[in-house]
């Protein structure tokens, strides 16, 4: 064989092998080291469960470390997890109690954020300064003004972040949401929606601290209260923590179901970039319903009992659309088999939202529920709960995101305690 033609049919025959897929040379359960999104958990409470399975099935990722205030459940989350991995890897999971300790590793790609809301503000813009991508749990922000410094942080770190809005995953909430957008049932003129009842204040008694829980890195940048076992369950306490129902620590149903609920009508109205232009309560003092708010040429949202509970209704000059997690229904039985057309507006397909956060963060793209997206529908909710407590109409501007009270726009914000801050943001 001359030499040039022993060069031609080296070249080629090496052309063929880089081309030769790594699953082939590796195996069939082979993952590059480089294609894993090393995963890093902060709280894990009863609601971690499902996002350790939910994340940890797909292939791609891998947990290598989780940070918690309590040290029994921050055990049992390591040995959960150390069982997900056992088939990627033999690494164990490390434990922190102070999650700076975790955000400071470097082979930490992407933060799960599920702790309580009055932490989210500072896991968020903490993890997206140390390059981390996040999933962050719903309601994103216990205020306004700290959902907005996310926003800013996430843009500024060019960072990947999915909020826990897991509906807009969901066949029910994005079938309703393409049929009113493309206008079946016409112009939509109201909007009911029932997800319980506002923030209250705390009144709980304080009781002895457990022995294993750090209650002054739980209450962390909150204003200081005595511990109650209502706010942090034990381990094995079958009730879902209180601290959501509480002001300072969460913002009641209406952040905890409205994010889920009162996100799907963002969604439908084509508003995850704005919001409503009105917020009025009810005049009879205390009550827990009855506030309803008004989009810019657009419908009316009542917060009330219609009747289903963590659900909405719809209702256009054409038809009604009720929907929930259990049910999606219509007045019009044409809408049961509705084929789209190709001219119809779609919305950002996404049937897997623990999914659609991981192929945003390898293609470095907007996932389903941006922090924008978040930060938008969690204004919704504290707007909502700012108009319950002061029990005045308040006008919202939602391009400059205030109010037309100076007391509401006090509420915006509030006290941190501490050397914690955020407002760098």
């Amino acid at each position: 064989m001359k030499r040039k033609d022993f060069i031609k049919n080296a070249a080629l025959a090496f052309a063929s092998f880089t081309i030769v897929p790594r699953h082939v040379l590796g195996g069939t359960s082979y993952l590059a080291p480089s294609d894993r999104i090393n995963l890093g958990y902060i709280g894990v409470g009863k609601q971690v469960g499902s996002l350790l399975n939910g994340l940890g099935r797909l292939p791609e990722t891998m947990v290598l470390a989780a940070s918690d205030v309590d040290s029994q459940k921050l055990a049992r989350f390591i040995n959960q997890a150390n069982k997900i991995n056992a088939s990627k890897s033999s690494k164990e999971v490390d434990g922190y109690g102070d999650y700076r300790e975790l955000l400071a590793r470097k082979d930490i790609d992407a933060i799960v954020v599920a702790s309580p809301d009055h932490w989210h503000a500072l896991h968020v813009i903490d993890a997206a300064q140390n390059g981390k991508d996040i999933y962050c749990e719903k309601p994103l922000a216990l205020t306004i003004d700290e959902g907005r410094s996310m926003c800013n942080a996430v843009n500024k770190y060019k960072r990947v972040l999915q909020t826990g809005s897991m509906q807009r995953s969901q066949y029910n909430f994005r079938q309703a949401v393409e049929i009113i957008r493309n206008g079946y049932i016409g112009e939509v003129q109201s909007i009911n929606v029932h997800v319980g009842e506002p923030v209250k204040q705390c009144d709980l008694p304080t009781l002895p601290t457990p022995d294993y829980l750090d209650w002054d890195m739980w209450v962390g940048p909150s204003l200081y209260r005595g511990y109650h076992p209502d706010l942090s369950p034990p381990i094995d306490s079958p009730q879902w923590a209180g601290w959501r129902w509480y002001r300072d620590f969460g913002g009641g149903y209406i952040t905890d179901w409205g994010a889920h609920m009162f996100d799907i009508i963002q969604w439908a109205l084509d508003m995850d970039d704005s919001g409503p232009i009105e917020f009025v309560p009810p005049q009879e003092p205390g009550a827990q319903s009855g506030l309803y708010y008004k989009y810019d040429k657009g419908p009316t949202v009542y917060h009330k009992n219609w009747g289903e509970t963590n659900a909405i209704q719809f209702i256009g000059t054409e038809g009604k659309v009720e929907v929930s997690r259990s049910f999606l229904r219509f007045d019009n039985s044409k809408l049961h088999d509705l084929k789209f057309k190709s001219s119809d507006k779609r919305v950002h397909f996404s049937d897997d939202h623990y999914a659609d956060w991981i192929k945003a963060i390898k293609s470095r793209t907007t996932p389903v529920a941006s922090v924008e997206v978040g930060h938008r529908t969690a204004t919704v909710c504290n707007a909502a709960n700012i108009a319950y407590e002061l029990q005045k109409p308040l006008k919202w501007d939602p391009k400059n995101e205030i109010f037309d009270n100076a007391f509401a726009n006090n509420m915006r914000s509030r006290p941190y305690r501490g050397n914690w801050d955020y407002t760098n943001f």
